[in-house]
């Protein structure tokens, strides 16, 4: 990556904050990446919402347990709610949309998909619980959902988390 592409992102080509990047330009920076981020994350969220929105139809469906069910429905709850929590930004913005509440929009929308990711990785986690429990019995669905559950919380919070403190802490922004 040279300089000037690095510095168009914001950081200098020593991977530092751009000294000449204003306040300005740091926040449509920001908000661009939390638009990025948010539209990877939402395709996942909709295709697993739509899956499981068909699996009532499907002739399978009556031979699950009222345990099975219920977990099911908690599942579609889980999803619905990331669904709605990670789309929320756009709507946010919509409200605010040339206010000057950039930074509140920011922070606001980057707490959101927080807890978006947060919702999704335990209805990620409540799917695998479900299709184990039911090809393999229910131990085997807590133990590959609890399983599924930690690697995501490794992979989406504890990663992240050692990069940034290591690249300079909680206090270099959202």
């Amino acid at each position: 990556m040279t300089a000037r592409s690095s510095t168009a992102r914001g950081s200098s080509s020593n991977g530092g904050p751009d000294p000449s990047e204003t306040p300005a330009q740091r926040r449509y920076r920001n908000w661009g990446d939390l638009l990025q981020e948010l539209r990877v994350v939402q395709t996942g969220v909709q295709l697993l919402t739509a899956f499981l929105l068909a699996i009532p139809f499907q002739q399978r469906f009556t031979t699950l347990s009222n345990e099975q069910k219920s977990l099911y429905l908690v599942i579609v709850l889980l999803t619905v709610s990331a669904t709605g929590l990670l789309i929320m930004p756009v709507s946010l913005h919509r409200a605010v949309f040339r206010r000057k509440e950039k930074e509140t929009l920011i922070r606001v929308a980057n707490r959101l998909a927080q807890v978006g990711l947060a919702l999704f990785a335990v209805a990620v986690s409540g799917v695998v619980l479900l299709i184990f429990d039911v090809v393999r019995g229910a131990p085997a669905g807590w133990i590959a959902g609890g399983c599924t559950f930690v690697v995501l919380v490794v992979l989406w919070a504890v990663v992240p988390a050692a990069i940034r403190l290591a690249a300079g802490g909680w206090a270099s922004g959202p």
